[in-house]
């Protein structure tokens, strides 16, 4: 990693500007902070993707971190086509490290979001794409894939740190049994699981890479059960 490109932490700045845009969201005060979104945001988070990305591969070497918006950095800028919310920003920073041969969105991988006060970190499907929802399903009944996805999400809840999401739907799908003991995850569009808390003092030190590390860690084995499920078939 070069000199430039080295993650030295978030800055005390990079807060204050998500806060000043969650209170001032139009693009004219963005403008004119837009020096600050620059060199507090962007620059760190380019440098954090990188960093983070090196350690990520210690738990799937496959694991893509592309320090570019719209590759692991999520925009700024809010699609309000289909929104009652016009404001134009998004006053959050997200990251996403994910792994597979699809667009990003369509892979399992890991999330890291911060929106002062809160740090937010996940690992998962927060949405499954229509083509993965069936094949999700039937790897949750199937003999082998269903017991290991169980003992994963017992593991994930026992620790008590982790929120498991993605539930949905009230009922179980046509087809399925409902006496199952993973019957409760045929209620899920999306899986996933997330840790929130107050922004940390490693959030401004190189040591957030190590932070964010040992908390994705016990969600590693979520991320490459829903690898597994779409790199190989089925079998009964």
């Amino acid at each position: 990693m070069s000199e430039e490109m080295a993650f030295r932490g978030f800055t005390k700045a990079t807060i204050a500007f998500f806060k000043g845009l969650k209170k001032n969201n139009s693009r004219e005060w963005f403008e004119i902070h837009r020096e600050i979104y620059e060199h507090d945001v962007m620059e760190p988070a380019k440098a954090f993707v990188v960093a983070m990305g090196g350690r990520l591969k210690e738990i799937s070497p496959l694991i893509s971190a592309v320090p570019k918006i719209n590759k692991s950095i999520f925009r700024l800028n809010r699609d309000t086509r289909f929104s009652s919310d016009k404001s134009p920003y998004k006053p959050n920073l997200g990251i996403y490290f994910w792994e597979g041969p699809r667009s990003r969105m369509e892979c399992p991988g890991f999330y890291f979001h911060i929106e002062p006060p809160i740090l937010l970190l996940a690992a998962g499907f927060y949405m499954f794409p229509d083509w993965l929802i069936e094949r999700y399903r039937h790897a949750v009944v199937h003999a082998q894939m269903g017991k290991k996805l169980g003992k994963i999400v017992a593991d994930i809840k026992k620790g008590g740190e982790f929120t498991l999401g993605g539930k949905h739907y009230k009922r179980i799908p046509a087809g399925f049994d409902s006496s199952h003991p993973n019957s409760e995850l045929l209620l899920h569009n999306g899986l996933h699981a997330g840790f929130e808390t107050a922004i940390p003092d490693e959030f401004f030190r190189p040591a957030l890479a190590d932070y964010c590390f040992e908390r994705y860690l016990p969600l590693a084995p979520l991320h490459r059960w829903f690898v597994a499920l779409m790199q190989r078939p089925l079998t009964r």
